[in-house]
């Protein structure tokens, strides 16, 4: 395999110095390192009891968290019950204001009054006690494919399947690589017990799953490494060609060329959408858009989407003008921790504009809104100089449930203490110490203005796709000269950047979303001299074959 100089530091920069580890990296080899499913805690009993509820045509419903991550699940769930004939089945997705995340107990009885037997479960169920407890006094077993962490006893759940649970050896799969792993070990024992549903089933078919897995993969920021590399890596290739009339019309709509299609367009252009259906009441209309085989339908679906997307849009910036506003009456640039709210504001909503505020101000920003059961609800980000989880951990008392990682979480908290969460937080945040200082952005290496090429980023993409444990690689780009800055976007809170190259005369542009020109290390201005720390992608928005910089910062030469 003939590997560049530039591709050897990107890979040594992870870790992967070795022939053979370079090889498998670049080109992850599905048989080798795709895990078999039935190292699963738990799979055998799940397989048993999904091909007997078969037997006996019990209703099986399924029953998935309503993000970008339980979606896809559900969707590749469905494709695998349609393709082996089996219509005794049904979707639930929880409604994300009405009832929130979890295994609720009200929508477990409604399942039973249609006479579900089986529930399955995707990308929820490892914390539901009460929710299975619930289903197994009315005699419905559960199958939990879950991936969430696991802390203290598990529920009596009928099986659970969760990667976290030993032995399995990869432990960071997403909700629905868990399902398409039931799905798999499924195929595998069908064909294995010559069940003729599972007769006129392509061996391999559930690789064509795979774009769902890859969706879900990069939209939930778990780990592009190991297995998940491997399920990613082929997701994109079925993505690029993917049969599915959403996908399609998705692509239609959204300009894209799918033969192109990377983890960028997931990030930016699907999820969003996909998530834009639950955080605007309507999660059914995402999973559809995925699951349709009717191309009419599939247009109409991805034009309601972008409609529904475009009102969250505006919804959101509608938000974060007040809160920015109020913020601005309320806290000192530079606080540690901001907390604003309304009942007025939608909690789905609470994450998208926390992370615009926290942009602009740092630290952490924690805004709540009102449910549609009269819950205050909101969701907290972090600039990384604060962990969100452990700030919520020391000021546990301040609310009536949380949940989270270092840079998010989320929280609900009762009318009367709201008042005082800000006091609250600001304390607690000044008992644990002086905030982590941010570091500059390490380059993975630098590179001349006059180097950036179409096939610099072939060489560089084969490294794909990129996310979280394999980051795009950032290149630091020294001594060039900055023609014109710019802001864009309705509110201005985007920054472009005109660079040139003194060698050659041409020019380059550099931009970033949600940040202002003053939020870089060196503030850009025309004429000026700096080092761009710059992540290398095509510029969709000029047309085929053009190249754009994503900044990272801009400092000092």
């Amino acid at each position: 395999m003939v590997v560049s100089e530039l591709v050897k530091i990107l890979l040594k920069n992870r870790g992967v110095e070795k022939p053979e580890d370079i090889e498998s990296f670049l080109s992850p080899d599905y048989v080798a390192h795709a895990h078999d499913p039935f190292l699963l805690p738990d799979m055998d009993k799940a397989v048993e009891r999904v091909l007997q509820a078969m037997e006996k045509d019990e209703r099986i419903a399924v029953y998935s968290d309503y993000d970008c991550d339980g979606i896809p699940g559900a969707a590749l769930t469905s494709d695998f019950f349609r393709k082996i004939g089996y219509e005794n089945f049904e979707v639930y997705l929880p409604h994300r204001d009405r009832e929130g995340y979890g295994f609720h107990t009200e929508a477990i009885d409604k399942l039973v009054a249609r006479d579900v037997k089986l529930i399955i479960t995707i990308d929820v169920g490892t914390k539901a006690h009460e929710g299975i407890d619930h289903a197994n006094s009315l005699g419905v077993d559960v199958i939990v494919t879950d991936h969430h962490e696991i802390d203290g006893e598990l529920p009596k759940a009928f099986a659970l399947l969760n990667p976290k649970r030993a032995p399995y050896p990869f432990p960071g799969l997403c909700g629905a690589a868990m399902a398409w792993k039931l799905v798999q070990a499924l195929l595998i024992e069908g064909k294995k017990r010559n069940i003729p549903r599972f007769a006129a089933v392509p061996v391999g078919w559930e690789k064509w799953l795979l774009d769902m897995v890859a969706i879900a993969t990069v939209a939930d920021l778990v780990p592009l490494v190991g297995e998940n590399r491997v399920l990613a890596y082929w997701g994109m290739q079925v993505l690029r060609k993917s049969p599915r009339p959403g996908i399609v019309a998705l692509c239609s709509a959204l300009r894209l060329r799918r033969m192109d299609l990377d983890e960028t367009d997931i990030a930016f252009s699907f999820a969003p959408r996909i998530n834009a259906a639950s955080r605007m009441d309507t999660p059914e209309l995402a999973l559809r858009l995925l699951t349709t085989t009717d191309k009419n339908e599939a247009e109409s679906l991805a034009r309601q989407l972008e409609s529904l997307n475009n009102s969250r849009k505006g919804v959101v910036a509608g938000i974060v003008k007040e809160a920015k506003k109020r913020a601005k009456a309320r806290f000192q640039m530079g606080d540690q921790v901001t907390v604003l709210g309304d009942p007025d504001w939608k909690p789905s909503l609470m994450g998208l504009a926390a992370n615009s505020l926290m942009e602009e101000r740092g630290g952490v920003v924690l805004l709540w809104g009102r449910d549609a059961m009269g819950k205050l609800k909101g969701s907290a980000r972090s600039d990384g100089s604060i962990s969100v989880v452990e700030l919520f951990s020391k000021a546990a008392d301040a609310f009536e449930e949380f949940g989270g990682h270092h840079a998010s979480g989320g929280f609900t908290v009762t009318s009367e203490s709201v008042h005082t969460l800000p006091e609250v937080l600001k304390q607690v945040a000044a008992q644990m110490g002086p905030p982590k200082v941010q570091e500059e952005k390490a380059a993975d290496a630098v590179l001349a203005l006059r180097e950036i090429s179409t096939t610099l980023l072939k060489d560089i993409s084969r490294l794909a796709p990129f996310g979280m444990g394999n980051a795009k690689p950032v290149f630091r780009i020294p001594r060039v000269r900055i023609l014109s800055v710019r802001r864009f976007g309705k509110e201005g809170n985007h920054t472009e950047v005109s660079l040139v190259c003194s060698e050659t005369g041409i020019t380059q542009r550099a931009f970033q979303f949600f940040k202002a020109p003053e939020h870089f290390s060196v503030i850009p201005k025309p004429d000026m001299e700096a080092d761009i720390l710059a992540t290398i992608e095509r510029d969709t928005f000029r047309g085929p074959g053009r190249l754009a910089l994503r900044l990272v910062d801009i400092v000092a030469s």
